[in-house]
This record gives structure tokens, C-alpha cells and sequence, in this order.
């Protein structure tokens, strides 16, 4: 493989590094390389991916779909392969990835690394849970990594730290078809979104959530419910790009909340139902490349915690702080998750989770930090794949078994060959 200086940076944008990539067109290329952390399209918002002034591998273009077996549903890909393109291809089979994340344009090894949940985290649980095998390359070679296993656990949610992950086989879910029949309903406020969530049965559900909303309309937003199903639709158009960087007044408080007014009152006050193309109910911004331009040539910042149910009041509380600062984006989301984790640093337990886009500014960070504060005291997690801001000892404590993951991570990579950025600057991996 070639090794070639580059800069990149999380999707946020706020956080960049300089090194040298290499991108691999096969596995046996890994095999000859210099071990290094590997990254896939960087969809991770923080510094994940990032490896400032050392080497990492874009394993961007093993995408194969190596197999794939109709009677049991089982798909060995490649770990560069994107989560939208195998709904692409098998939903019209019948066949969906059991769990998908806000974007398809996240990879196979992306998702592992990060234990990633989706819209129907309540019922079925996070991404790896439905892995029936991990191959990684070590340093000694490669490793067949099966669920049950501590390994496999250390593996799950475990930031690329115990190998480069080449392929994995999935545990496909039957669906009906390649269309989604969505219902829509507005929340008035923050007590009728949280018994909305509480109270739908659906396969898929999620809350878009007005952060700009104050008062007695606080919480206020649109809980969307989708089952899939066959039919004709209209595909989605050609996705649209954004030029380039937006001015710094694009995501001023006023327009924001102009746009969260107008976005809430789309839907009529009785609800309603419609059919969509699959790609826009569970990769709605995909259809806008480059969106995080939007933010500005200083990015952005995401904050996303989860809070057990019993803290739902504080996370009411940490709204009013968000509504009140006049600082939130358009990008926000409420969602009630079930317990299902597959790793010892996997994000999600049973309570709500809140995700709140902010631009990258003093104030932004600022109240960023408090957020994280509360949310330490509630009981709750940060997520790995948002992060970009926390501190070591403060995140650290919200992973009771991160100790665990250490031994595994210590006998899998002794040397410290796959540490990032996002390890150093957490201190993860630091045992005191």
C-alpha cells in the first residue's frame, strides 16, 4: 500500500489531523502493511477516525458482498461495504440489515466499532448484537472473532481497538419491501413526546424534537412510526450537494427558529400517513451531500447522552437549558431505547436518548460541558461516535465495564498500534 500525507477530520469538522493514509484495494494488502488504526468513511463526528500525526488505513473500498445465503438470511460482507447500499440491494430481496444508523453511508466496520443503534433500538437491540462473525487482522494475522467470546465484547463498541476489522456476516431481517409506510403526529410538548414514545408498538420510531422551542411548547416536535412494506413510490431524486462552506450567520437563532416553526406545523395537527422511499425514512440528510457544510468552515459539534428512564425529569431539564440558550441547530432527536448492548463500551441502556447538533463556538462548548456534567450526574452515557469535547476521567466512569475491555484490548494490541485520538485525548486505555 501507498502511504500518502493527507488531512482529515470527523464529520463535525472541528476536530482535524495530519498524517499519512493509505487505502487498501484488497485484504491481502493489509496483510504486507504496517499495522495502523483503520477508519471507513468517517462518519464518527469527533476523532474517532483521527490518528494526528501517525498512520491510518481508509478502508473505504473493501465494500465487497462476498455471500450471501437466503434461507437463514446470513451476508458476509467487507467491512468498507455502506449500510445503504446493502438495503439497497437485498430490500427489494426481502431482506434488510437488522439495525441501521442515521446515515447509509456509515460502514460495516463503522458500525461494529461503535455498536451503533437505529430507530428500532427499543425492540431489537444494537447493531452488533446481530453479528454472527468478526474477521480481524492482528498483528499476528488474521482472527475469526464469534459472538460469546470477550474478544468479540472488546470487539463491539470498541473504537478499532483490538484489530482492523476486514469482514463481518450479519444477521439479515426479513421486510416487506423497499418502501416505508410512515406515520407522522405532532407533540405538543415535552410530556406528550415522551408518552408517544413510550406508548408506540411500532417496528421503528423516532422523535424529531423543536430544540428551539420554550415555555409551554417545550419538547414540542414529530414522532415518526414506519413499518416497511412493497409498492411503487417515488425514488428519491438525484441527492443534492452543498457548495461549500455556509456564512457563520446560517444557523442564526432566528432563522433556526423560523425553520423548526415551519418544520413542526408540515404536518397536519390530526397526523398523517404516507408512503416514502426506504432511503429517506432512515437516511433522511443523505439526500444532501456535505450537509455538515452547512455548520461552516469551524464545524460542529454534536451532543448525544442517554439517561436512564428514571432520569427522563433531567433530561427535561437539560432541554430547557439547550431551548433557553438560543444555540441549537435544526438537527435534533429524541428517541426511548430498549437495553440491548453487544460490547463492553457499547453506548446504549434502557432510557431516552437525546442528540443535539450545535455549531462550533465558544458558547456552543460551553454549554456543551454542563450538558455533559448533568448528564454524568443522571446516570447516563456519552457517545463514542458524537463525542468530540469530554473529558477522560468524567467519561470513563460511565462505562462500568471498561476495565474489561482493557485486558482484552491490552492482549489484543500490546504495543498501542490502533490508538487515535479519540483514545489519547479520553485516556481510555490508561488503567489509572
Amino acid at each position: 500500500m501507498r502511504w500518502t500525507p493527507q488531512e482529515y477530520a470527523g464529520w463535525g469538522r472541528a476536530l482535524r489531523a495530519r498524517g499519512e493514509v493509505a487505502r487498501p484495494q484488497n485484504p491481502d494488502d493489509l496483510l504486507a502493511s504496517e499495522t495502523a488504526p483503520a477508519f471507513g468513511m468517517r462518519r464518527s463526528y469527533g476523532d474517532a477516525a483521527l490518528n494526528s500525526g501517525g498512520r491510518a488505513i481508509d478502508m473505504s473500498q473493501l465494500d465487497r458482498m462476498l455471500s450471501f445465503d437466503p434461507e437463514s438470511g446470513e451476508l458476509h460482507v467487507e467491512a468498507g461495504a455502506r449500510i445503504g447500499d446493502i438495503a439497497a440491494a437485498f430490500a427489494p430481496r426481502g431482506w434488510l440489515p437488522a439495525v441501521m444508523p442515521g446515515t447509509g453511508f456509515a460502514t460495516v466496520g463503522g458500525c461494529i466499532g461503535q455498536d451503533v443503534h437505529g430507530k428500532n433500538h427499543h425492540l431489537l437491540g444494537s447493531f452488533t448484537e446481530h453479528v454472527a462473525e468478526i474477521t480481524l487482522i492482528q498483528q499476528g494475522g488474521p482472527v475469526r472473532v464469534t459472538p460469546g467470546s470477550a474478544l468479540f465484547r472488546a470487539t463491539a463498541g470498541g473504537l478499532g481497538q483490538t484489530g482492523v476489522i476486514t469482514s463481518a456476516k450479519l444477521r439479515m431481517r426479513p421486510c416487506k419491501g423497499d418502501v416505508m409506510i410512515v406515520t407522522e403526529r405532532r407533540a405538543a410538548d415535552w410530556d406528550e413526546h415522551v408518552a408517544l414514545l413510550d406508548a408506540s408498538r411500532a417496528t421503528y420510531t423516532v422523535g424529531w424534537i423543536d430544540a428551539t422551542a420554550t415555555g409551554a411548547a417545550l419538547g414540542r416536535g414529530i414522532v415518526e412510526e414506519g413499518e416497511s412494506g412493497a409498492g411503487l413510490v417515488r425514488q428519491r431524486d438525484k441527492a443534492r450537494r452543498v457548495p461549500m462552506d455556509a456564512p457563520h450567520f446560517a444557523l442564526a437563532a432566528p432563522i433556526v427558529q423560523v425553520f423548526n416553526w415551519a418544520y413542526y406545523h408540515r404536518v397536519p395537527a390530526r397526523g398523517r400517513t404516507l408512503v416514502k422511499p426506504m432511503a429517506d425514512f432512515f437516511f433522511p440528510l443523505d439526500k444532501i451531500h456535505d450537509w455538515n457544510r452547512l455548520y461552516g468552515r469551524r464545524g460542529f459539534h454534536q451532543f448525544q447522552c442517554v439517561v436512564p428512564l428514571a432520569a427522563v425529569d433531567e433530561l427535561r431539564a437539560m432541554l430547557e437549558e439547550i431551548a433557553t440558550s438560543g444555540l441549537a441547530s435544526p438537527l435534533a432527536v429524541l428517541k426511548r431505547m430498549g437495553p440491548g448492548r453487544a460490547g463492553y463500551l457499547s453506548f446504549p441502556m434502557e432510557g431516552y436518548t437525546l442528540a443535539v447538533d450545535f455549531p462550533n463556538r465558544d458558547a456552543a462548548r460551553a454549554l456543551i460541558k454542563r450538558l455533559e456534567a448533568r448528564t454524568a450526574d443522571a446516570g447516563g452515557r456519552l457517545y463514542f461516535a458524537k463525542d468530540s469535547l469530554a473529558e477522560g476521567a468524567q467519561i470513563r466512569a460511565m462505562y462500568p465495564e471498561l476495565s474489561d475491555w482493557q485486558q482484552e484490548v491490552a492482549k489484543a494490541d500490546p504495543e498501542g498500534a490502533y490508538v487515535t485520538d479519540l483514545i489519547r485525548r479520553l485516556q481510555l486505555r490508561t488503567t489509572t
